[in-house]
């Protein structure tokens, strides 16, 4: 699987021995004069992969926006590959909160990947063999080449991410923002999506920056987390202190750690 799947133009305008590939320094976003993201300070090297977790409302998807070249920060410096966000969009993959499609429509799974090559191709231009091979290999990185000619509406919701996640990868990303790709997909077929993940990660190389409420997936799978409401709170490293997560949370919390398999949370008001 991993032999299939070659980053052929990955390394395209980005400087050689990077091993920094994400810096940002107090970065603010504010909408009507409110602070949505304040002094957000982060780095991020090739292979991380960041659990990123927080309250509703708390700027997760925000800051991913901000790093995708989205949204304009107010305030502070964003660097992706040495490159400004927007410069560097071709070597991210990005899977938002929401996929919105119609069920009924007949689009095949091949095509709903091929999607993802709009970066390259551009909206008018038609797929040619190159696409089509690079379609095939993000397939078979998720494990979803056998479903290459379905209708996208006759898989189940964990099959459904998976090829959302092979149209993120079509363009052969160094980087993967995922925005809470679980939601709607039950717990058996999000272990396994996980496990594609930590695949992706750790045999494709991919650095992976994950969106997610399911602290206890956050807790097993990533190798480092950070808690952003408004303000970030991230040590590098799988752990984070009870006070970052009270500050974060506003209520108090006993623990999350690498490899817990739940969140306490203390009775309180």
């Amino acid at each position: 699987m991993t032999e299939g799947f070659v980053k052929e133009k990955a390394l395209d305008k980005v400087p050689e021995n990077m091993d920094k590939i994400v810096s940002i320094r107090d970065l603010w976003v504010c909408r009507a004069e409110h602070a949505v993201l304040e002094s957000i300070s982060l780095e991020l090297f090739a292979g991380d992969f960041l659990g990123l977790i927080g309250p509703n409302g708390g700027g997760k998807s925000t800051l991913l926006k901000v790093m995708l070249g989205l949204i304009k920060p107010d305030r502070g410096e964003i660097t992706l590959f040495g490159l400004p966000p927007a410069a560097a969009r071709s070597h991210v993959g990005y899977m938002p909160q929401k996929t919105i499609f119609d069920s009924s429509f007949p689009v095949k799974v091949l095509d709903v990947v091929l999607m993802g090559r709009y970066s390259r191709k551009g909206l008018m231009r038609r797929y040619g063999h190159e696409d089509r091979e690079a379609a095939q290999r993000a397939l078979q990185a998720v494990g979803m080449q056998d479903r290459a000619d379905r209708e996208i509406g006759a898989l189940s919701g964990g099959e459904q991410q998976r090829v959302f996640v092979a149209r993120s990868l079509v363009s052969d990303p160094q980087l993967l923002l995922l925005d809470e790709p679980t939601a709607g997909v039950d717990s058996a077929q999000q272990t396994d999506f996980y496990d594609l993940l930590c695949h992706l990660n750790r045999d494709l190389g991919i650095a992976i920056v994950l969106v997610s409420h399911d602290v206890t997936a956050i807790s097993t799978y990533v190798s480092k987390i950070a808690c952003l409401n408004q303000r970030l709170y991230y040590h590098g490293s799988r752990e984070l202190t009870s006070a970052d997560i009270e500050k974060a949370y506003g209520c108090p919390v006993e623990m999350i750690a690498h490899g817990t398999p739940h969140r306490v949370l203390r009775e309180h008001d």
